[in-house]
């Protein structure tokens, strides 16, 4: 995986925990509400245990079990720090914990997006690096796990038609899975790209939404990939129809 700032990731860590302490002071500022504060730290563990794997890339079973030690660490802490506060329920810690990973998966996988583009070297080429090595859409995945982090943490304090809120989100993702989101895009790589090998191979070991590693989305069968990661025929609709069967029964022996 390439660096991002530095090769240990130090810059990168520093000021997503600079920016992270940053918003929820301003929310603690602005809302006069102080119980955040030690979510805020113990969550910020968690959040840079995750980006660091993802980042690296190389899933050593070592790395994956130190990560999952934090996590559940900065997890169980954040639990408790905000349960001594009776207003704050567990479906509340849930959603801010959505809301977090979502913006920071949204914003890292535009800007690394946009310095790919900007690379006189990857003109005529499909963006492949960092979080999007392991999503053909990583930001979109991104938007739809924020604002379905709003609705979770909202819900505590719904009533009646308030419940319609829950709108907002299964519009989101409706419309980026099926409508103006994800389709158009792989309709246009499609035409771009379907004729190149590699780019049939990356669409083959990458999930098109979840963040997934190559090496675990490219074994699942078919039939998994469609009915839970949302591999929908939707999405393959401009390679020829000979290729199409090719990569669908392909999905299952990689």
């Amino acid at each position: 995986m390439g660096t991002v700032l530095d090769s240990h990731f130090l810059a990168l860590t520093a000021i997503v925990t600079v920016g992270y302490q940053l918003l929820f002071f301003i929310l603690t500022a602005l809302l006069k509400f102080d119980k955040v504060t030690d979510f805020a730290g113990s969550t910020n563990f968690v959040i840079i245990a995750i980006l660091t794997l993802v980042l690296k890339g190389t899933w050593h079973f070592r790395q994956i079990i130190l990560t999952l030690f934090v996590v559940i660490w900065g997890l169980r802490l954040a639990g408790f720090l905000l349960m001594r506060n009776p207003s704050v329920q567990a479906v509340d810690i849930i959603g801010w914990i959505l809301w977090s990973i979502g913006v920071i998966i949204e914003a890292i996988a535009d800007q690394q997006k946009l310095v790919f583009k900007n690379s006189p070297n990857n003109r005529g080429k499909w963006c492949n690096v960092g979080v999007w090595k392991f999503s053909r859409h990583p930001n979109y995945f991104g938007e739809i796990l924020l604002w379905w982090g709003i609705f979770a943490a909202s819900a505590p304090v719904l009533k009646g038609a308030e419940w319609l809120v829950i709108v907002g989100p299964i519009f989101l993702t409706m419309l980026l899975l099926f409508v103006s989101g994800i389709p158009l895009l792989e309709e246009s790589a499609d035409k771009k790209f379907g004729n190149m090998a590699e780019y049939k191979i990356y669409k083959r070991t990458t999930s098109p939404l979840i963040l997934l590693p190559p090496v675990v989305y490219g074994k699942l069968p078919a039939w998994f990939k469609a009915t839970f990661l949302f591999e929908l025929p939707l999405y393959s609709r401009n390679i020829p129809q000979d290729e199409t069967s090719n990569l669908h029964s392909n999905l299952c022996t990689v």
